[in-house]
């Protein structure tokens, strides 16, 4: 999670699709907006279901145009050939 996170950040886009699912992957990414910051990732819990899936529930924060936003997901991770995927994520209100 921390690394996507950074990929984010640093608009690694080939990065993002490349630890994304095939199965749920798009096409490609769109640019960030012009003038997103982001401010921080707050890991709040991790769970394995088995060996190969697992969550993450995060909190990521950012800023546009002057007003703060947060992104609340529990993320859903599967392992593959040793690697792990992206697989989707619910949002938190």
């Amino acid at each position: 999670m921390r690394s996507r996170y950074s990929a984010f950040v640093l608009d690694r886009r080939d990065y993002l699709l490349a630890t994304w699912h095939p199965d749920t992957r798009p096409q490609n990414l769109p640019p960030p907006e012009p003038g997103l910051r982001w401010l921080g990732l707050d890991v709040k819990a991790h769970t394995l279901s088995d060996a190969d899936h697992g969550t993450v529930e995060f909190v990521a924060r950012s800023k546009m145009a002057g007003r703060a936003h947060r992104l609340h997901e529990t993320s859903r991770f599967v392992r593959e050939n040793g690697r792990w995927y992206y697989l989707d994520g619910d949002f938190t209100r």
